[in-house]
Order: structure tokens, then sequence, then C-alpha cells
């Protein structure tokens, strides 16, 4: 059950900026909860993926969207969240870059986020939230008492998902990431649902150059903790 009085830390930016890694650092040293959206929006882009279903049909995606069987489990620190989907572990699964662009394609459809919308609420539970994503300071939390928007060039974004890929041994070029990243940037930005911009009320973070532990420092010293 849900507890639409515990406190939030929303944490958006575009893909590459370090959310991920900061979040769970900052879920882990608080001990509180943790949301990955960007990782529902994979999730149903795989889960229709899997079932035959258009990305184009947004009446059968949001149903695919309603119907998730889905959960975030801790992991030892370094390691990613380990996502899954009606009891399998499809962590690797969404990562990969065509899910990110299959999840970016349909998150412009306001149908399929209004019916995630309650699903990633329902995560807000006591002792509070580490929310990752995009919207999360502007749309779905838009109460929470710390608001982050990280971010970073586009370059040193690219820089990042090419050492990973690599180190996971993809096959893939610096300059074909570093288009992706625009390409979905520009969808991001520019899309009609809850485009990526800071709250209002957001301290803009640019981890350009930053390590992910100042990064974290920067982080816990909005939440007034150290």
């Amino acid at each position: 059950m849900s507890e639409g009085n515990a406190p939030v830390i929303a944490v958006d930016g575009p893909g590459g900026s370090g959310k991920g890694t900061v979040t769970q650092m900052l879920a882990r040293k608080l001990g509180w909860h943790l949301l990955d959206s960007g990782a529902l929006y994979r999730l149903t882009a795989l889960a229709a993926i899997r079932q035959n279903v258009s990305l184009d049909d947004e009446a059968a995606l949001v149903h695919v969207a309603a119907s998730l069987d889905v959960a975030f489990q801790p992991t030892p620190e370094g390691e990613p969240v380990k996502v899954m989907l009606a009891g399998e572990d499809v962590t690797s699964d969404i990562r990969t870059e065509t899910c990110g662009d299959n999840a970016s394609r349909i998150a412009v459809m306001q149908p399929v986020r209004d019916a995630l919308l309650q699903r990633q609420r329902d995560f807000r539970q006591e002792p509070g939230l580490v929310a990752d994503g995009r919207d999360m300071g502007t749309v779905v939390f838009p109460d929470a008492p710390v608001k982050i928007f990280l971010t970073a060039s586009a370059e040193e974004r690219a820089h990042r998902r090419f050492s990973q890929l690599k180190a996971a041994g993809v096959d893939v070029s610096i300059d074909a990431v570093l288009e992706e990243i625009r390409v979905r940037d520009e969808r991001d930005m520019n899309r009609s649902a809850a485009p990526l911009k800071p709250a209002d009320d957001a301290q803009v973070i640019d981890s350009t150059g930053l390590s992910i532990q100042e990064v974290l420092d920067r982080c816990m010293a909005e939440t007034g903790q150290t």
C-alpha cells in the first residue's frame, strides 16, 4: 500500500547522466525505496515485443502497461538494480539500445503514460522513495520536497554509454552511440506528453567531469543530509 505523505527525492535527466547509479546509491545510503521509472517504459516495450504487439498500437500498449508484473530487487553496490518481469530477470534485456529506443517511442503516447502514472506513484512508501526518471519532479511527484535534474553533455554521456557497451562485449561505434543519444534527447525534450525538462524548483547538477562520488555528495547536500 502506498503512503502519499512519504518523502520523495525526484531525480530527472537525460539518459547517460548518471541517474541510475546515483539513485541506487542514494536509496541504499538512506535506506529508502527505489523507483526506476524508465524501466517501466522499457518493460512495457519489451513485453509488447514479446507479445507481438505493435509499438504503434496505443490501445494494445495501454493494456500491456496496465498488466505489467514488475518488481525491483536490490543488488550489491556497483551493480544495476535487478528488474523482474513476471518472475524473470530481464535486467540485461531492457538495457539494450533497441529497448531504450522502443521505450522512448512509446513514452510519447499520453495513454501509455496515464496507464503507468498510478503504478509509479504506488512506489511512494515509508520511509521514503528515490525516484529516477524524466518527469518525476514535473508530473509524477510534483510535491517532492527534493528535486534534482541531473545532466551532462551529449559527448560525455555518449562516452559513458560507449564504455558500458564495450565492457559488455557489444560492438558499437562512439559516433553511433552519440547519434542515438542526440536523437533520443530531441524526441524526449520535444514530445507533447511530459517533455524532458527541469522542474521549476529543481536543482540542476551538471555531472560532466564529475566523479560519481562527487555527484552523490552534491545530491546528498540537496537532501540536507551528509
